[in-house]
């Protein structure tokens, strides 16, 4: 007996040789290969569907899972709680100037008891309206212990000087937490873009398939400006380089803000890299 070919219809001739074939069992049999063939395509196009459709949601639930992260992870640095700041009240000691030499403006008589006749009109005591008309200089200080030339000791007299002008410290200060947070124009959703837009994947990373996040650490200033960025949690160097080029790069910020006033910042943003 011969091979029989069951993807062809020789079969169903063999089998109704010599019987009524306008039956509707011999149509029936005789269209038996295309239907399966068909079914056997359609599956196939429906598992294919299938697969990839589940491939789809997972890789677009991913993406919003990480950007969920991110937004997240920006939030709760921006909402960090104020700790109160202690201020200690500087004492300012003024300098001290030396005199080294102080006369007598009178010189001291010592009493002498004469009789009224003897006495001359300039040694009279005098009375309270000539001490008020007199034009000698009457002296704040005491001098006591003089000699006879009218030199007495040293004397130690503080004269108040200009103080000096002082740098405010808080122009130099670098914050940790302050009462209005600096952020990124546009808000965390803006940064998120901008730092996508801006990456440039480090080819030998792509190669080795190197992927994660590094934190950078860098200072806001009074200006919005970025300043002394570094990595602070690293993941690989070549992706490290990249995260400090993008940030070193950023857009002025809006400034973080202390008492009213602005004032310098230091802020933390975690750069995702994700191969395709």
């Amino acid at each position: 007996m011969s091979k029989i070919d069951l993807v062809s219809n020789d079969w169903c001739d063999l089998v109704f040789e010599g019987k009524n074939k306008e039956y509707g069992a011999y149509k029936l049999r005789k269209g038996t290969s295309k239907r399966n063939i068909f079914a056997l395509i359609v599956i196939l196009l429906a598992t294919v569907l299938l697969f990839l459709g589940v491939s789809i949601v997972r890789m677009v639930e991913a993406a919003q899972k990480e950007k969920y992260t991110d937004a997240v992870e920006l939030s709760a640095i921006a909402e960090q709680k104020k700790k109160p700041e202690v201020k200690k009240e500087v004492v300012k000691i003024e300098p001290k100037k030396v005199v080294e030499q102080v006369k007598n403006s009178i010189k001291f008589t010592p009493p002498v008891i004469k009789k009224d006749s003897e006495v001359k009109p300039e040694e009279e005591l005098k009375q309270q309206e000539d001490l008020v008309k007199t034009n000698t200089a009457i002296g704040a200080i005491d001098v006591k212990n003089g000699s006879d030339d009218g030199v007495v000791m040293r004397l130690d007299e503080k004269i108040k000087e200009p103080e000096p002008v002082k740098a405010d410290p808080v122009e130099n200060k670098v914050f940790d937490v302050v009462e209005q947070q600096p952020s990124f124009p546009g808000g965390p959703a803006a940064l998120n873009s901008w730092l996508r837009e801006n990456i440039k994947y480090p080819v030998v990373a792509a190669e080795n398939g190197v992927e994660g996040r590094v934190t950078v650490q860098f200072v806001v200033e009074r200006d919005g400006s970025v300043s002394g960025a570094h990595v602070v949690k690293s993941v690989d160097p070549s992706l490290d380089k990249e995260a400090l080029r993008v940030v070193s790069r950023m857009p002025k910020w809006i400034p973080g803000k202390q008492n009213g006033q602005s004032v310098r910042v230091k802020f933390f943003v975690p750069v995702t890299f994700r191969l395709q």
